[in-house]
């Protein structure tokens, strides 16, 4: 695509639209990156708040749609360094009924979140009753890689805390 547009004199070498306005940058990364969505709305705390609220709600659907199309969750327990890894929409299909299969009634609260860019952090509260009646109460992070307006990667860490006896 060839794009002509003129600047005024004097000014260093990026074109005038770039100079005026937001609009005019992601114009520009969009001729340079044609493949990339320039006007996606950025990851904000906000955003952050809502995909807790589908982990508690335990909506696979409504998780996959913060999820970048090559995004990547990295549980907090596995097999791997990393945990387990799962990448692609049909592998976090798979992997993120694993969060609550064992503790039915799994539940983040408490959380707090970061933003800066395209980088951030959430921390949290794990609770729930696990399958043998012992209770969880763990905190944990987790931290975000974003592109394009959603969650690039999701790195979960949470403390290793022995169960609590089931509930009388």
């Amino acid at each position: 695509m060839q794009l002509s547009i003129s600047k005024p004199a004097g000014t260093r070498d990026l074109p005038h639209l770039a100079l005026c306005t937001p609009q005019g940058l992601a114009i520009l990364k969009a001729i340079d990156h044609p493949l990339e969505s320039p006007l996606s709305a950025p990851v904000t705390i906000a955003t952050l708040e809502a995909f807790t609220d589908a982990w508690n709600r335990h909506d696979v659907d409504g998780l996959l749609s913060f999820m970048h199309p090559d995004g990547v969750f990295m549980t907090a327990g596995g097999p791997q360094a990393c945990g387990s890894r799962h990448q692609g929409h049909e592998a976090l299909r798979k992997a993120f009924p694993g969060a609550w299969a064992t503790v039915p009634d799994a539940q983040w609260i408490n959380g707090k979140h970061f933003v800066q860019g395209d980088f951030g952090v959430s921390e949290w509260t794990y609770v729930g009753t696990s399958t043998d009646g012992s209770r969880i109460e763990t905190d944990g992070v987790d931290i975000f890689a974003f592109k394009d307006g959603k969650i690039l990667s999701k790195s979960a860490f949470r403390k290793n805390r022995p169960n609590l006896p089931a509930a009388k």
